[in-house]
């Protein structure tokens, strides 16, 4: 991944560019909260906004965007199938999800989880989906190498993307090696683990040393690691904040120390437990 700037993008292994740098909607109120956010990330110079059917704000998203000024063409749009959609009602939910945010097309549809017995169905219709331009990209969400090799194994086309939670304690380097592997961009999810990764000493270390935020240090991390990100916010200081990761580079030993505070912790559901999460 070549850093340059917010506009910077990557090249999906399908051909088409994605920002690097993007804003998550995940918790952002429905109407005029979301609103607000994604119109100070557009006016900032953000150009990916990434939500989701269960995040409940997609038709707020796509009224900002469209009164936002910025060319639609311009701005990268994500959203994701949901687990109750998953199977025989994908295509659907994907009508549902267009309708809300009032677009003929979203940039890159992601299954949310990997639904046993679902998702691989669900990934057949998102490769039609795909080819009747409704998406642009298709990808996945939470999942690990084994759900990765299902697809593959199906043969047709594969993920271009898979977000997942990242952050200095869960790295998982050997997916983001197999992700390099096979052309699959890696993008992450919860990037500050939900905030409590700024009290880390070292981190408060770098952040002094380069007269950087930890927050900055660590989506800075996040893309010299290869990996795009979508740190979420409702407030316009921490977004404009966000976006200012572009005039230093962390050193190798830096990313190497960071690399090390990796233990495993999640915020999040584990992809293959997920089930009993959202169901209890």
């Amino acid at each position: 991944m070549k850093i340059i700037d917010l506009k910077g993008r990557v090249k999906l292994n399908d051909g088409n560019k994605m920002p690097y740098l993007g804003l998550g909607v995940y918790k952002a109120k429905s109407g005029e909260e979301v609103y607000r956010s994604v119109r100070t990330a557009l006016d900032v110079g953000y150009r990916l906004i990434d939500t989701a059917k269960f995040y409940g704000n997609e038709k707020g998203v796509g009224r900002a965007i469209r009164e936002s000024g910025v060319d639609r063409s311009e701005v990268f749009v994500t959203t994701k199938l949901w687990i109750d959609d998953q199977g025989e009602n994908t295509e659907k939910a994907l009508q549902n999800s267009l309708k809300e945010l009032d677009m003929d097309y979203v940039d890159l549809f992601l299954i949310h989880w990997p639904v046993p017995g679902q998702y691989l169905k669900s990934w057949e219709i998102l490769q039609k989906l795909k080819n009747s331009g409704r998406t642009k990209s298709i990808g996945v969400s939470n999942c690990l190498q084994h759900q990765l090799e299902s697809i593959k194994n199906m043969g047709g086309e594969p993920p271009a993307v898979l977000q997942n939670e990242f952050h200095p304690r869960l790295i998982q380097q050997d997916l983001l090696d197999h992700c390099k592997s096979e052309c699959i961009q890696y993008q992450s999810w919860s990037p500050l683990m939900r905030g409590q990764i700024l009290q880390n000493e070292l981190l408060n270390e770098l952040a002094e040393k380069y007269s950087k935020t930890e927050a900055q240090v660590v989506l800075r991390w996040n893309l010299q690691k290869g990996v795009a990100t979508i740190p979420k916010s409702v407030h316009e200081n921490r977004i404009r904040e966000n976006a200012d990761i572009f005039d230093f580079k962390l050193s190798e030993t830096d990313m190497q120390l960071i690399d090390s505070l990796e233990n495993g912790y999640r915020t999040g559901a584990h992809p293959d437990h997920f089930m009993e999460h959202f169901n209890s």
